[in-house]
């Protein structure tokens, strides 16, 4: 069986400000050897920080990613930020399709599904949100929605070093968790989905995060699932303390 190193990205979104580089420094403080040994630790915070935050992560052993990038490599797109670019600035991922990108920009899957190419065309690894609402779940549709946004936002030609995050629109940010029974079925299909849409067995090195409302206080239970490959961590990743602390349940699990 492929052993899929843990991952335990942080999504900072619209905060943080110079002084939150502090908090990067103190993460690689925490993240010792044994640590680094159990699981990877990325971070992602805003594009404003990603330069100077390049220098900090490297010395401490931090993976850095943007949180979006635009399809194309260059050109007339005000305010927008290519692949190529955070990769020039020293990112190693970049978060597609995020639930607050689909609705609050109108990203739909085919642009989500380009976006992902994008980062593969850079050589970042995209982390590929997925994910139902609460009225799709309420529907009974959660599968069927993960599905189709697997189906349509993965490039058929993806390789295994990809990352798709499973997040419960109606989880992020709100304190609500699936129970860990539906975080199994949601995760075990979505691999299913995954190898159906790549081929090759590649599902079995991809990894699938889960995301929405991960504290210290459900991060052993919910990175304990079958595969579950780590998480994509939004409030909780701002401060150091609570971020390690969801780190630090991978120094018991197996």
């Amino acid at each position: 069986m492929t052993r899929r190193c843990p991952l335990v990205a942080g999504n900072w979104k619209m905060n943080g400000l110079l002084a939150s580089l502090a908090e990067i420094a103190a993460m690689g403080g925490a993240y010792d050897s044994a640590l680094r040994a159990r699981l990877e630790l990325v971070v992602c915070p805003p594009a404003t920080l990603i330069g100077m935050a390049s220098d900090l992560a490297t010395q401490a052993s931090i993976g850095l990613g943007g949180q979006d990038c635009h399809a194309a490599p260059s050109g007339a797109h005000t305010g927008d930020i290519s692949a190529e670019m955070l990769k020039d600035l020293g990112a190693r991922y970049v978060i597609v399709g995020h639930s607050e990108r689909r609705a609050g920009h109108g990203e739909t899957d085919a642009i989500v599904q380009a976006k992902a190419s994008a980062a593969l065309r850079a050589g970042l690894a995209p982390i590929i949100c997925v994910g139902e609402t609460r009225a799709e779940r309420e529907a009974g549709d959660a599968l069927r929605v993960v599905g189709e946004q697997i189906e349509a936002s993965l490039p058929a030609d993806s390789p295994d070093t990809i990352v798709v995050a499973y997040e419960p629109v109606w989880a992020i940010g709100t304190g609500l968790t699936p129970t860990v029974a539906d975080v199994a079925q949601m995760h075990a299909f979505a691999r299913e989905r995954i190898e159906a849409r790549l081929g090759g067995g590649k599902s079995a090195g991809v990894r699938i995060l889960y995301g929405g409302s991960v504290k210290p206080a459900n991060a052993g239970e919910l990175m304990s699932v079958a595969n579950v490959d780590g998480a994509l961590v939004g409030g909780a990743s701002l401060a150091a303390k609570d971020f390690m602390a969801i780190a630090e349940a991978y120094r018991v699990i197996g």
